[in-house]
């Protein structure tokens, strides 16, 4: 599959609070067949602990190289 499923973008940064659903929701990307992009980046807002993670689509990655 050279493009994500759905209509999905090449490229995705996921964001949300430090917990189950966030680790969740980018499991969810890894098996649609995404890779991951970079480490994680973390911010605290006060509140709660807050994580961003890139993934990228890799025939794209691989196209672009």
């Amino acid at each position: 599959m050279t493009q994500p499923p759905d209509g999905l973008p090449i490229y995705r940064v996921l964001t949300g609070p430090d917990d189950a659903s966030f680790c969740h929701r980018v499991s969810d990307a890894l098996k649609l067949g995404y890779q991951l992009h970079g480490g994680p980046a973390l911010t605290f807002n006060g509140k709660d602990v807050m994580v961003a993670q890139a993934v990228i689509w890799p025939e794209a990655h691989d196209i672009s190289s």
